[in-house]
């Protein structure tokens, strides 16, 4: 057990050592003065910036209104959302599709299609579709979040070993028992590669969301600061963005290694 602990903390002490890599050259950067601060602001500004903006004291209720907190919630909600019916949306689709030879011939360059397309070229479809409100930024998430997820699970269910279903059957289980015992088991962590894919893009899509009557998330902050010309809000909002997208990244990662913890050691 004592052996395993340094490979189970070898990647976070990486990630944690990228970052000050990363702030080490900004902060270099500043110092040789390229760029004047108003175009590039330092790591202590932006840190300011954070202070400022997470104390609804200040008199502006910290940015425009919101915390950075609060917006965070909001946005992260929006994500969730977005993301929990791409997942059901793409793990249903792709199960039919891998299952079922014709549908996978039908389906699959409707998801190709979409898959290809940014999100920024339907949002504005969705907004005539749903109007200004909470529906087009979820629908938008969804749509970019489900094909990922789709061709994953398309491609897993078609992979599963023919011999585990023959094995299964000869046991006595019905085609529920091996989509359930066999099927879903063999194919989650390829899945859960698709799931963390989707989950990236909702959450690289947020912004794009948000620039239709979403003042109140991460996203509005940036574009907000960016009418004004607020680089280091931009840069907080940024940073924000980036260092929730790790964490929940990592932590689909800690669930993948969790459903198959045999990948990797073969």
């Amino acid at each position: 057990m004592a052996q395993n602990e340094p490979r189970r903390t070898r990647p976070v002490l990486l990630r944690v050592a990228a970052v000050a890599v990363l702030s080490a050259i900004w902060q270099a950067l500043v110092l040789a003065e390229f760029w004047p601060p108003v175009v590039l602001p330092g790591p202590a500004q932006v840190w300011d910036q954070l202070l400022a903006a997470s104390d609804s004291g200040n008199g502006q209720g910290g940015y425009a209104g919101s915390t950075v907190a609060e917006r965070l919630g909001v946005s992260l909600r929006r994500v969730g959302l977005g993301s929990a019916y791409g997942v059901l949306v793409g793990v249903v689709l792709g199960l039919v599709m891998g299952l079922a030879p014709l549908v996978r011939a039908v389906a699959e360059p409707f998801v190709t299609f979409l898959r290809a397309l940014p999100p920024l070229a339907y949002l504005s479809l969705l907004v005539i579709w749903f109007g200004i409100d909470e529906e087009p930024k979820v629908y938008l998430l969804v749509v970019a979040a489900f094909p990922p997820v789709a061709v994953a699970t398309a491609a897993a269910v078609t992979g599963v070993n023919r011999q585990y279903v023959e094995a299964a059957r000869a046991l006595g289980a019905g085609r529920a028992g091996v989509l359930a015992s066999v099927v879903l088991p063999a194919s989650a962590p390829e899945i859960l590669t698709g799931v963390r894919l989707a989950v990236g893009v909702a959450y690289s899509s947020v912004v794009a969301a948000e620039t239709v009557n979403g003042a109140d998330g991460i996203g509005g902050m940036v574009l907000n600061a960016q009418r004004y010309n607020q680089t280091s809000v931009v840069l907080l909002g940024l940073v924000v963005i980036g260092l929730t997208g790790l964490l929940i990244d990592t932590a689909i990662l800690a669930l993948q290694r969790a459903v198959s913890p045999w990948r990797g050691r073969a």
